[in-house]
């Protein structure tokens, strides 16, 4: 398990925030904006793909955050994906380049990458999903001699949501990544495939013994996309969601990520379908 700042620290406390500077802010969409996050120099966040940090904003309030850069990429500095949708984000969204931040984590379980290896990788992501996903995904794509193929499926509401646009072309330019992209509300622009993240699945032929898939996006999707899976008979072992909306305090100790008996903060937010397949409150 990855050490807390907070240990690297030495302190007694894991609800002690740590500043961090942001070095960079970069328009993605009208309502998201990725944030650079630099730590003091002593300090290094150490995550896994598919953890989250807590963000403070001084005097306003917190919120879990997933982190969208990957381990591979970290240079000092990690990056946060967040959506303008309330009081807190909406102050973040003011900040500029060398104004603070706090910062708490990295929480939770992330994906447990070295299970992939070797395995061909099914990614399908909507909407916001994409910011943890890109996480995962740039791990991959730097060593990528270890993985067998790499399928993205990816749907948002519209062309202008679709997130990290300059390197969903990148991808697409390799020839050793597949890409498909939906959207429910084209533009006069758009010439693939229109409708719900579902539809893309009659485009994609996988070996269900040798795949792994990766699913993150809006709870509501995660049942529909299940279907298909079960569909490509992967097993259940191999179907891996992320439940990071759920967070709140990060620690175990508000009960708001809570699914029956589990605490997604602490024993997720990446889960395997059969952990989760008898939670009720999982995939409803």
């Amino acid at each position: 398990m990855t050490l807390l700042l907070e240990e690297v620290k030495h302190s007694d406390s894991i609800y002690m925030p740590v500043p961090a500077r942001i070095t960079a802010v970069q328009p993605l969409t009208s309502q998201e904006k990725l944030f650079t996050i630099e730590l003091p120099h002593d300090l290094t966040l150490n995550h896994e793909p598919g953890q989250f940090v807590q963000v403070t904003v001084f005097g306003v309030g917190e919120a879990p955050i997933s982190i969208s850069s990957s381990p591979s990429r970290s240079n000092g500095t990690f990056e946060l994906c967040i959506r303008k949708v309330g009081d807190l984000t909406k102050v973040i969204h003011r900040l500029e380049r060398g104004d603070l931040l706090g910062i708490r984590g990295p929480f939770g379980r992330g994906f447990p990458i070295e299970r992939f290896r070797g395995k061909d990788l099914l990614f399908v992501c909507g909407g916001l999903g994409m910011a943890p996903l890109r996480s995962l995904l740039n791990e991959v794509l730097d060593d990528r001699g270890n993985y067998g193929r790499i399928i993205l499926l990816y749907g948002a509401r519209q062309p202008a949501d679709l997130l990290f646009k300059d390197e969903l072309a990148e991808w697409e330019a390799r020839d050793d990544v597949e890409v498909h992209l939906t959207v429910d509300c084209p533009d006069q622009e758009w010439n693939r495939c229109v409708g719900v993240i579902t539809r893309l699945f009659p485009e994609v032929m996988v070996e269900p013994r040798n795949t792994i898939a990766v699913v993150v996006g809006p709870p509501i999707m995660y049942r529909f996309v299940l279907k298909e899976l079960k569909k490509l008979a992967i097993p259940k072992g191999n179907i891996w969601f992320s439940f990071e909306r759920r967070m709140k305090c990060g620690v175990g100790k508000c009960g708001h990520c809570q699914l029956n008996h589990v605490y997604t903060c602490q024993s997720g937010p990446s889960f395997n379908y059969a952990e989760i397949e008898f939670l009720e409150e999982a995939l409803t």
